[in-house]
C-alpha cells in the first residue's frame, strides 16, 4: 500500500495487556505541577526493567481541576495491579509530596482501588487530618510551605500497553522531524502516552538473545548496520535510520486512534520528506492478543 508516495507494510503492531491508572496532578501554577509530572515519570520508559511506563497525558486548566488550580494529568502502566500500586505510592511520595505546592488525585473513579495517599498520611507523623467530602477520603499532611493534599486512593483499571510504528527514513534527520510530526499527532488524543524520551525509541527490541538472562535484544530485521548481514533485514537500501514509537492505552480503541493519527501525520509529509516506509513491530502473534493492523488503520491508499 502506498500513501503520497510512503509504503506502509503489510503487517501489524502486537499489543498485550496492562493494569493503568491516571494521577492528576496540581499545583500553585503549572510550572511546578509540571515539575512533579515530569520527576514522577522519569525513569519510565519500559516494564522490562523499570517497573512501570508512565508520562503526562496533558495539561489541566484551573477551571478542570479537582481543586481549582492547574495541573497536569499523568498515566501509569505496568503489567499487575500489585507492582502498579507499588510503583505509584513510591513515585508519589518522592516526586510528588516532596514537589512545592502540589497536591494528588485521582484521574479514574471506577476499577480496583490502590493506595495514593493512604500510606503517604504517615509523614504527617501524627498531624495529618483526614477530610471526607462526597463520601471520597482525602488527607492533609502538614509541610514546611503548607499542607499536601492526597486523595486516598486511585483506581487501576485494564489497559493495552505496546502499540507500535516502525519509521523508515534515508538519514536521521528525516526519521526525527517524522517521528516529532506523529508524535505531535498522538499527544492531542486522550487516553494515551508514548512513554519514551521524546516519544520515540531507537532501540526496537525483539523478544529473546542469544545471552542467557537477556528477555529481549536488538531488533537486527530493522538495523540498518545490519542491512546486508542479517538474513531476515527488513530493511532496502533506502532506509539508514529507523525510530519507533510506543504507544500505551487505556484501551484497544484508545491505541488504534493514536496510531491512525500518526500514520495520518506521516502520510502528510509526503515521500519528499525522505520517509521511505511505514512497518511495525510483532512476533507472529505470540506476544500478545491485541493487533492493530496499518493497513485497516490506514483505511485508503494506492496499492503499489
Amino acid at each position: 500500500m502506498l500513501i503520497n508516495g510512503i509504503p506502509i507494510d503489510d503487517t501489524f503492531a502486537e499489543a498485550f495487556p496492562m493494569k493503568a491508572t491516571r494521577l492528576v496532578v496540581t499545583a500553585h501554577n503549572l510550572t511546578w505541577a509540571r515539575h512533579a509530572g515530569v520527576s514522577l515519570t522519569g525513569f519510565a520508559t519500559s516494564v522490562i526493567a523499570c517497573g512501570c511506563e508512565a508520562g503526562i497525558e496533558h495539561e489541566i486548566a484551573a477551571a478542570d481541576s479537582p481543586d481549582g488550580r492547574p495541573g497536569v494529568a499523568v498515566l501509569l502502566f505496568s503489567m499487575s495491579g500489585k507492582e502498579l500500586a507499588k510503583q505509584v505510592e513510591r513515585r508519589v511520595g518522592q516526586c510528588v509530596l516532596t514537589c512545592p505546592t502540589t497536591a494528588v488525585y485521582a484521574g479514574l473513579s471506577e476499577g480496583e482501588a490502590i493506595a495514593l495517599g493512604k500510606n503517604l498520611r504517615f509523614f504527617g507523623d501524627g498531624w495529618q487530618i483526614a477530610k471526607m467530602i462526597d463520601g471520597v477520603r482525602y488527607w492533609r499532611v502538614p509541610v514546611m510551605d503548607g499542607e499536601f493534599v492526597c486523595q486516598e486512593t486511585t483506581a487501576v483499571t485494564k489497559a493495552v500497553g505496546g502499540g507500535n510504528l516502525l519509521l523508515l527514513a534515508r538519514d536521521t534527520d528525516s526519521a526525527l522531524a517524522a517521528a516529532e510530526a506523529a508524535v505531535a499527532a498522538m499527544r492531542r488524543l486522550p487516553n494515551v502516552i508514548m512513554p519514551f524520551p521524546g516519544g520515540v525509541v531507537r532501540s526496537g527490541s525483539k523478544v529473546g538473545a542469544r545471552y542467557a538472562g537477556m528477555s529481549a535484544s536488538t531488533n537486527d530485521a530493522f538495523c540498518p548496520g545490519l542491512a546486508n548481514l542479517v538474513a531476515g533485514s527488513r530493511l532496502g537500501a533506502s532506509a539508514r535510520c529507523v525510530l519507533e514509537i510506543v504507544i500505551d492505552g487505556l484501551a484497544e480503541a484508545d491505541v488504534a486512534a493514536a496510531m491512525r493519527a500518526g500514520i495520518e501525520a506521516l502520510a502528510e509529509r509526503g515521500s519528499d520528506s525522505g520517509l521511505v516506509g511505514i512497518s511495525a513491530g510483532n512476533y507472529g502473534g505470540k506476544l500478545g492478543p491485541y493487533h492493530f493492523h496499518l493497513h485497516r488503520l490506514a483505511g485508503h491508499g494506492e496499492h503499489a
